[in-house]
């Protein structure tokens, strides 16, 4: 059986690529400081990858480890101000170094697929070409995705004639799936937004500003990706973005997902759902009871930095219509071999069905 170690195994990317390998008859190991749910067939270790000494742990499970998916990342509180936080950047890259450290050390990794985002064609500091793809030029910024990248690929280059292995980098866009507390999952924020309102007896409000045009992400797709990856020999020192494989704009797409709560889709009526959530916690509390749901009553263990992020991605606070969020090219992806794609309006309604399944939202039909 092939073993495969998912750093980051509670996040959006982490958890999802943990079930796609389990799926596809791997053997995993899956870190993370919290113990995920539902990865009962994974070896499942509570290790902090700032601390290099909790990394002992591994010690009895590394014979037979080939391949790493390193999906695990350190955000600061204010998570767009962090992108361009230097200790962030730096978090992030001695996280790396403490894993990939003691696995080179200890182990013959055959391939890594590590994540990157849209960030490294600089989306976050202004507009990227239209497609972005990944033969550009390394945009100059700051980043960790740099610092990462570049330590890898000297080990790369160290190890090469000793322990030779490949490096895939993958770049999605904006990720929506089924983990929880994660910093960039705007399911539960929608789901929470969404059931208070209901509670109120009003319709499902757009809380954003004006239309901003974006591609989504498969949680489940990206780890299918990450499974592909691992052996097909035309991924090997290779980048790819990923994404579902058509664009979407949150007015499109709203109809459908206020069908999937339950809902018929209102007006446009801005809100800062970063500032505004949070001073609703009590009215959530009182939900979780009433359905007896099975999700934190605390809103910050459940949406994480969520909400901050939803905001961004619906141009909260903005008055014109801003360039796309970021728009990027799947073709060299489609053109490797990995050719699957993803109905977005099918991707929404099967994601908060799946929340209400695992009474992490109340019921699609209920009245307050």
């Amino acid at each position: 059986m092939k073993k495969v170690l998912i750093a980051g195994a509670s996040g959006l990317v982490g958890y999802a690529a943990a079930r796609a390998f389990i799926k596809a008859g791997w053997k995993v190991i899956a870190l993370s400081r919290r113990i995920p749910p539902g990865l009962d067939e994974a070896i499942c270790l509570p290790i902090n990858l700032r601390d290099p000494r909790t990394l002992d742990a591994l010690n009895e499970h590394l014979q037979g480890l080939t391949h790493v998916v390193y999906a695990a990342l350190y955000e600061k509180d204010d998570l767009i101000a962090g992108w361009q936080d230097q200790e962030q950047m730096t978090v992030n890259l001695a996280m790396l170094q403490h894993l990939m450290d003691y696995l080179f050390e200890r182990t013959n990794i055959q391939q890594l697929s590590l994540l990157q985002g849209t960030k490294a064609y600089g989306s976050h500091l202004g507009p990227i070409p239209v497609p972005a793809r990944e033969r550009l030029p390394r945009h100059d910024h700051a980043n960790f995705y740099w610092l990462q990248e570049d330590y890898l690929k000297a080990k790369r280059a160290e190890l090469a004639s000793s322990k030779p292995w490949h490096l895939t980098i993958l770049r999605p866009q904006v990720i929506f799936g089924e983990s929880i507390g994660s910093a960039m999952n705007s399911i539960p924020a929608i789901g929470v937004y969404a059931a208070l309102l209901k509670d109120q007896g009003e319709e499902l409000h757009y809380p954003g500003g004006p239309q901003r045009v974006f591609q989504a992400v498969d949680a489940d797709l990206l780890g299918r990706v990450c499974v592909w990856a691992a052996t097909a020999p035309a991924a090997r020192d290779e980048i790819f973005n990923v994404n579902n494989g058509e664009p979407m704009d949150w007015a499109s797409v709203w109809p459908a997902i206020a069908d999937a709560l339950g809902m018929k889709p209102g007006k446009r009526k801005p809100m800062c759902l970063a500032e505004e959530m949070p001073k609703r916690q009590a009215q959530w509390a009182g939900i979780v009871d009433r359905f007896n749901l099975k999700s934190p009553k605390d809103l910050a263990e459940f949406v994480g930095l969520s909400f901050q992020y939803t905001d961004r991605n619906m141009a909260y606070g903005m008055e014109s219509n801003p360039p796309p969020l970021s728009i990027v090219s799947s073709v060299k992806l489609n053109l490797a071999g990995f050719t699957e794609l993803v109905d977005t309006e099918f991707m929404f309604r099967r994601f908060f069905k799946t929340f209400q399944d695992q009474q992490l939202i109340p019921p699609k039909d209920w009245y307050s």
